[in-house]
């Protein structure tokens, strides 16, 4: 039997997959680590930690294999990753810094001063990176002003991805959706954007090299190749962004076709065949490939929202997975709209389309009737609120989206998938895998080991397990509360700070 592995490098834990080679899923494995945040507005994790569980939950799916089928051959590896990691190498190759995830907000001063300035728009047009302290682009500025030293002696800046391909085969290459969301990457030429590396004091030669998503890598160290029970010659693909390859894994290659991720953050995106900003700044163009782009917006209040409220209100002593299938039922108890109840989920800040780091959270209207269900229903809706405000900037931008594909965690919970429905609007496609970025690192590999010869081949692929059409009824009401959603934000936005 043939089969290759997709690995998923997330910020809660690396997910190993398994796929035959139609895209059925035989094995998986995933591995959980912390989120570090030493101090508020640092949200790092340990290099060595996330390579560790690289190579476990590799070497776990392999033997898991081994162990199923008498005969089996692994095809190849490829991968995704988070997006927006910033670590630092010494000359002696090892880190001199944990690695700063997208979820650092402590370069926020510098990225609020270049925001909306003409240098920060003309960053914006030419990298497709909203100015933001997610991105490596602030985070370099922070680095420089308030770790001198370390900057000073800084070999490369790289991120979590880098950092396991080096450990891996001793060089130092990231792959073009990787690059272009860095703020440092010029979407259209494909090469490192000068004007971005001067602003921060970065050389080309501080950089790794980029390289095509579908690019293959040989010469894997021999200790690692049996510490994961692979061959030497196994062929790596690099693979790409875990935002980018999401699209790919839900087959959402068809022009209308949008994917809704909620995972510990969210995003909603589309393909295009062509780079495109959003004069107003509110959406990221990231590269795929230099034929495809993909369009849209991440939002810093998803899952981990959800997760606070379960830590803090949830019933104790519950697995957690039941845990939040409890939040669900609960949540479904209250009507539609929580019966005035508003929520402002922006905990930890937020990303598109306000791009405002300071943001914070807020219940409105709250009343003698409402009762802790109501707080439920209202954060669900309040997470899913944030997402519809930036899927209405994608349509404003690039035109109607006529079906939704859910991947992430969050697509196996029917009331958080209706409620996507309803407020968009839209028919909510679920097919039977919803790991979409695990999925999509698999497509590219195909791509690479020539199985399929363009990324359109998989149109139509992956059974579609459920679908859910929107209620017009409730839909209205979700329309009223976000109207209120949106007028709340534009009338306190400036008391965040």
């Amino acid at each position: 039997m043939d089969y290759i592995i997709g690995v998923d490098i997330g910020t809660s834990g690396t997910k190993a997959v398994a796929f035959d080679g139609t895209g059925n899923v035989i094995a998986e494995h995933r591995i959980g680590y912390p989120l570090l945040n030493p101090q508020p507005g640092y949200f790092e994790q340990e290099p060595e930690t996330l390579f560790s569980a690289v190579i476990q939950s590799i070497s776990h799916v392999v033997r898991a294999i081994d162990g199923m089928y008498a005969t089996c051959t692994l095809l190849g590896i490829g991968f995704s990753s988070a997006m927006h990691g910033l670590l630092v190498m010494d000359k002696d190759n090892r880190p001199l810094t944990n690695c700063m995830t997208w979820a650092d907000t402590r370069s926020d001063a510098f990225a609020s001063h270049l925001r909306n300035t003409a240098q920060g728009l003309e960053l914006y047009s030419k990298t497709g990176t909203p100015i933001h302290p997610m991105s490596p682009l602030p985070k370099l500025g922070w680095l420089r002003e308030h770790l001198p030293a370390v900057f000073s002696v800084a070999h490369k800046f790289i991120s979590i991805k880098e950092y396991v391909f080096f450990r891996l085969f001793g060089r130092y290459v990231v792959d073009e959706s990787i690059a272009s969301a860095t703020g440092l990457f010029d979407i259209r030429a494909f090469e490192w954007h000068l004007p971005a590396l001067d602003l921060v004091g970065v050389s080309p030669t501080q950089l790794s090299e980029p390289v095509p998503i579908t690019y293959i890598l040989s010469g894997l160290d021999s200790r690692f190749a049996e510490a994961m029970h692979v061959r030497a010659d196994t062929p790596f693909i690099i693979g790409g962004s875990d935002g980018c390859l999401a699209n790919l894994g839900a087959y959402a290659v068809v022009p209308g076709d949008a994917v809704v991720t909620i995972g510990t953050s969210g995003a909603i995106r589309i393909l295009s065949d062509r780079p495109q900003t959003d004069r107003k700044a509110r959406t990221f163009s990231y590269v795929l490939t230099d034929k495809l782009f993909v369009l849209g917006g991440a939002v810093n209040s998803g899952g981990v929202v959800l997760r606070w409220y379960l830590e803090n209100f949830g019933t104790p002593g519950i697995a957690e997975d039941e845990a939040y299938g409890l939040l669900a039922e609960e949540a479904s108890t209250v009507p539609a709209g929580a019966e005035g109840l508003v929520f402002l989920p922006y905990l930890a800040g937020e990303r598109a389309p306000h791009w405002n780091a300071g943001a914070k959270g807020m219940f409105f209207g709250v009343q003698m009737h409402h009762r802790k269900p109501h707080f439920t229903r209202a954060v669900f809706e309040g997470i899913v609120y944030g997402i519809y405000s930036v899927g209405k900037v994608l349509e404003e931008i690039a035109g109607p989206i006529h079906i939704i594909h859910a991947n992430g965690g969050f697509a196996r919970s029917p009331l958080w998938v209706q409620l996507l429905a309803d407020v968009f609007g839209k028919e909510v496609q679920v097919t039977e895998n919803v790991e979409g970025a695990a999925k999509g690192a698999y497509v590219v590999a195909l791509k690479a080991l020539d199985s399929i010869a363009e990324f359109d081949d998989i149109a139509g692929w992956g059974r579609i397990k459920r679908v859910y059409t929107p209620n017009a009824q409730n839909r209205g009401i979700y329309l009223d509360n976000f109207g209120l959603f949106e007028r709340l934000y534009d009338k306190v936005k400036d008391e965040f700070q």
